[in-house]
C-alpha cells in the first residue's frame, strides 16, 4: 500500500510542475508620450519633485476633509467598485485552484441478489479523476489573467476613489462660488433697490427722466433674476454633495463663499518625469488588461495540443464492513486520457486569431490611455501657470469696477453727470465681481483637477 501511496504521489508532483508556457513574453510598451510636460508662456518652472500627497494634504479644509472620509464609507459607487473587486478576486481563486488535483473521498455500500444468493461490497476510495495536465501552459495562463483582472479590477476601483475625490471637492466648491454669487446678487438688489428710489425721487423732484427711472429698474430687476436663479443652484450644489457623500450634509459643513477656500487648497507639485503617469489607476488597470490579453493567447495557443488527463484512485474494498480497512482490501487504479483535436471546422484558429487581434486593441487602449493622461495633466498644468495672473487682474478690475461707480454716483446725485454713467458702472462691477467669484472657482478646481490627474495619493498607488 505504501508504494502504491508513493507512485501516485510522484505521479501527481509530477504532473503539477510539467509543461510550458504557450503565451507571448510581455513587455511592458514604451510610452508615446514625451518624458517632460510641456513648456512655454502657458505653463510654470516644472518641478523636479515627484507628486506624492494624500488628499488630507491637498484639500486642508477640515470640513472638506470629513466629507471625503465619509464618502469613502458610503459612497455607493466606490460600494460598487469595492464588490467587483470581491467577485475578481474569488474568480482568480477559483482559477487558480484549477492547478491543483481535485482530491477527492468517496464511500459506497452495495447489496444485490441474484437467484438465491446476496452479495455485499462495501468500499472507500480517495483520488484524483480526470486531473487535466498543465503541459502546455493552459490553465496556469487562464489562471493569469484571471489575476491580471483582479488586478485591473483593483485599479479601477481607485480610479473610482480618486474621482470621487475631486468630484466631492469640485462640487464643494462650486457650491462656495454659487454661494458668494448668491451674495453678490444678494448686495447688487439692495443697491439697486436704493438707486431706483433715490431716481423715484428726483423724478417726483424734475431733476431725473423716466428713462433714467426704467434703467435704474433694469439693474435691480437683472439682480433679482440672478438671485433667484443662484438660490436654486445652491439647493442643487447640496444635493449633489450629499449623494457624493452618501448621506445628510450638515449646514455648518458648508463653505460660506469661496473667498473662505483660498489658500486652503494646496499647490500639487508636477514632477518632470511623465513617467509618474504610469503609476495613474487607469493606466494601471489598462496594463493589467494588456497583461491578461497576452495570457490569453498563451490559452488559445494551447487548444493545438493533446489535452492529457490523470485520473488515481485509492481505497479498500470488501464485502463485509468490518474487513473494509483490513489486509488485503486495498485497491489502486491509475490512468491517463489523451485528447488531441483533430477537425474543429477552423475554430482553433479562429479563437488564436481573436485573441491575438485583443492583445492588439489592448495595446492600443494602454497608449491611448497613457496619451489621455499626459493631455489631461499638460492641460491642468497650463491652467495653473495663468490663473494666478488672472485672478490679480479680476481683482484689480473689481477695484477699479467700485471706485468708478462711487466716482459716477457721487456726480449723479450731484447733478453733473447723467444716470447712464452710474447704470454702466453698476453694471461693470456687478460682472467684474462675478468674474471674479469665476476666477477663485477656476483655481481652486484647477487644483482639484491636478490631484485627480496626476493620481497622486499613496493610499491608491499600483499595488
Amino acid at each position: 500500500m505504501n508504494s502504491a501511496m508513493q507512485r501516485l504521489s510522484l505521479l501527481l508532483v509530477s504532473a503539477m510542475v510539467a509543461g510550458c508556457n504557450l503565451a507571448p513574453t510581455y513587455e511592458r510598451p514604451e510610452a508615446s508620450v514625451p518624458e517632460a510636460w510641456p513648456e512655454g508662456a502657458a505653463y510654470l518652472p516644472a518641478n523636479a519633485a515627484p507628486p506624492v500627497l494624500t488628499y488630507q494634504q491637498v484639500f486642508q479644509n477640515p470640513a472638506l476633509q470629513a466629507l471625503i472620509a465619509r464618502a469613502l464609507t458610503q459612497n455607493q459607487d466606490l460600494a460598487v467598485a469595492l464588490a467587483n473587486i470581491e467577485v475578481a478576486s474569488a474568480q482568480y481563486r477559483g482559477q487558480r485552484a484549477l492547478l491543483l488535483p481535485p482530491i477527492d473521498l468517496t464511500a459506497a455500500s452495495t447489496r444485490s441478489q441474484a437467484n438465491d444468493n446476496i452479495t455485499s461490497n462495501q468500499s472507500v476510495q480517495i483520488g484524483a479523476a480526470a486531473y487535466e495536465l498543465d503541459l502546455y501552459g493552459r490553465l496556469r495562463n487562464l489562471g493569469y489573467a484571471a489575476q491580471q483582472r483582479y488586478l485591473a479590477s483593483e485599479t479601477a476601483a481607485r480610479a473610482v476613489r480618486l474621482t470621487l475625490i475631486d468630484g466631492i471637492a469640485e462640487t464643494y466648491a462650486v457650491l462656495a462660488a454659487d454661494r458668494t454669487l448668491l451674495a453678490i446678487a444678494a448686495q447688487t438688489q439692495a443697491s439697486a433697490q436704493k438707486t431706483v428710489e433715490l431716481t423715484e425721487a428726483r423724478l417726483n423732484g424734475g431733476v431725473a427722466s423716466r428713462g433714467d427711472l426704467s434703467a435704474a429698474q433694469t439693474v435691480l430687476q437683472q439682480a433679482l433674476s440672478d438671485l433667484a436663479v443662484q438660490t436654486t443652484l445652491v439647493a442643487q450644489d447640496r444635493n449633489a454633495l450629499e449623494l457624493l457623500v452618501g448621506g445628510p450634509v450638515a449646514d455648518d459643513e458648508l463653505p460660506a463663499s469661496i473667498d473662505s477656500l483660498m489658500g486652503v487648497f494646496a499647490e500639487v507639485p508636477a514632477g518632470l518625469d511623465s513617467q509618474v503617469l504610469l503609476a495613474r489607476p487607469d493606466v494601471a488597470q489598462a496594463e493589467h488588461q494588456l497583461q491578461a490579453a497576452y495570457a490569453q493567447i498563451g490559452v488559445a495557443r494551447a487548444a493545438f495540443f493533446p489535452t492529457i488527463s490523470l485520473t488515481a484512485l485509492a481505497g479498500s474494498a470488501s464485502p463485509e464492513l468490518t474487513d473494509l480497512f483490513s489486509a488485503g482490501s486495498f485497491t489502486w487504479r491509475g490512468g491517463l486520457g489523451a485528447s488531441l483535436p483533430l477537425f474543429r471546422g477552423g475554430a482553433t484558429r479562429a479563437a488564436l486569431a481573436v485573441a491575438q487581434a485583443q492583445r492588439e486593441a489592448a495595446l492600443a487602449q494602454y497608449q491611448k490611455a497613457i496619451q489621455t493622461a499626459f493631455r489631461e495633466v499638460a492641460d491642468a498644468l497650463a491652467r495653473r501657470g495663468t490663473i494666478k495672473d488672472q485672478l490679480t487682474a479680476q481683482a484689480a478690475l473689481v477695484a477699479a469696477a467700485n471706485a468708478s461707480l462711487e466716482q459716477s454716483t457721487a456726480r449723479y446725485q450731484a447733478g453733473i453727470d447723467p444716470y447712464l454713467n452710474t447704470l454702466v458702472a453698476q453694471r461693470t462691477l456687478y460682472g467684474a465681481r462675478r468674474s471674479h467669484a469665476a476666477a477663485q472657482l477656476a483655481e481652486v478646481r484647477n487644483l482639484a483637477v491636478l490631484y485627480k490627474t496626476l493620481g497622486a495619493d499613496p493610499l491608491v498607488v499600483t499595488p
